[in-house]
């Protein structure tokens, strides 16, 4: 943990100063220069630090960026997001998130709590099973079939409610006819007394990478008012989508 530690000093080091040698980055981590050569070294290998001509210097590597790939998706649905889930929120009076998928889980990256909501409740960073959510049975449908069977097969399908769906052959089925609709919902699946309801969004290769999903008391949030407000999510879904770079 120590080494580990050492790199990411490192590699702050770098971005701060923009360049530094040997010397600079012992100093700077209290170690001695053999050992900043080799931690050096190391990030070399892996492309995530080079050096800077023939001075010895060494700066952040073009591997950094590849690294970097791994989130700028999210964070530019989560900004693209933002003004049309906030007009959601208005239009559907319920709780709006986007949520990607991370492993078996929906994780929610963004929320805008809508004029009705009731509750105080914060999803964002929240890890939920895929299979009982809105927006995680969005996400599983639009998999490929062999990598959603895999996913599931190493998911353990408990119920979290008396509702929620346990049995794989009727998850498929169900998440068959989320693709056809074009749209998921979860009818107290999660929580008792909460519905929700997600649409699709997708990137500019057509591939579903997020989702979007309103959600709210069962009460006010019926499965009939759900179903008849599906097509203001979608088109909310097909909005974000262009944003981010899907075709018109």
């Amino acid at each position: 943990m120590q080494s580990v530690d050492r790199a990411i000093s490192v590699l702050e080091i770098l971005a701060h100063h923009g360049e530094a040698g040997v010397s600079e980055v012992a100093a700077e981590i209290e170690v001695h220069k053999s050992t900043a050569f080799r931690l050096l070294g190391a990030l070399e290998a892996r492309g995530l630090v080079e050096q800077a001509g023939e001075r010895g210097k060494y700066r952040l590597g073009f591997g950094i960026v590849r690294l970097a790939a791994a989130v700028t998706g999210r964070i530019d649905i989560t900004q693209q997001s933002r003004p049309v889930c906030e007009r959601l929120a208005e239009e559907l009076g319920e709780t709006v998130n986007v949520a990607v998928l991370q492993e078996h889980f929906a994780i929610n990256l963004y929320q805008v709590r809508g004029p009705g909501a009731v509750a105080a409740q914060n999803w964002v960073g929240q890890l939920t099973p895929s299979y009982a959510t809105s927006s995680g049975k969005i996400l599983l449908a639009h998999l490929p079939a062999e990598e959603r069977a895999a996913l599931l097969a190493e998911t353990s399908l408990k119920k979290v409610t008396p509702h929620t769906i346990s049995a794989k052959t009727k998850l498929e089925k169900h998440l068959a006819e989320v693709r056809r609709r074009g749209y998921a919902w979860s009818l107290e699946e999660l929580e008792v007394g909460l519905h929700a309801m997600a649409a699709p969004i997708r990137n500019r290769y057509g591939d579903v990478v997020a989702a979007v999903s309103a959600s709210g008391p069962a009460y006010r949030l019926t499965e009939e008012r759900l179903h008849e407000l599906s097509d203001l999510l979608v088109k909310g879904a097909e909005e974000i989508s262009h944003r981010i770079g899907y075709p018109d």
